[in-house]
């Protein structure tokens, strides 16, 4: 058996550390030790999209990602978007327009809108679907997700916190 490893970073902007098998993915680390379930393991491949999480600010598959290689990282989940009890406009415009049945595939797609918006902040429709085209819906949201995607792109041009 391997020697579990142990490793220090912010989590959703608290310090924190963990013990984690070399084996481990980020998933894994943040459903187990932190009881974040919104990164969720679908295909185990990263081609859905589903275990998106944000390492130093950039989109990962969540599934793939050694924890290991997350120590001194700043990691960031799903669950750190409403830290204050007030949803982020991508959240908001997310519940708007309808944009997830099952919701499985929803935090995967609001923090890849949120990566989105903030490196081009009023994305075509066709922007939105070459940057969204990693994850998946198996219910099929796609034009609503297209909507919200818009719709919080003028929500933050607006000046809507988040």
């Amino acid at each position: 058996m391997a020697t579990p490893r142990t490793i220090h970073f912010p989590l959703n902007g608290r310090p924190v550390t963990a013990d984690v098998q070399p084996q481990h993915n980020l998933v894994e680390l943040l459903q187990s030790q932190f009881g974040l379930t919104g990164a969720r393991e679908s295909c185990g491949q990263g081609l859905c999209g589903c275990c998106t999480v944000l390492v130093d600010g950039k989109p990962v598959s969540g599934c793939l990602h050694l924890a290991v290689f997350v120590d001194g990282c700043d990691v960031v989940s799903i669950e750190h978007l409403d830290n204050d009890q007030t949803l982020d406009p991508v959240q908001q415009a997310f519940i708007a327009h309808g944009a997830f049945q099952c919701g499985y595939c929803t935090p995967g797609f609001i923090l890849m809108t949120k990566t989105l918006l903030e490196q081009n902040p009023d994305p075509s429709d066709t922007q939105i679907k070459d940057y969204l085209n990693g994850n998946l819906c198996r219910c099929a949201a796609y034009p609503e997700i297209i909507a919200a995607v818009k719709t919080a792109a003028r929500n933050y041009k607006a000046g809507a916190p988040g």
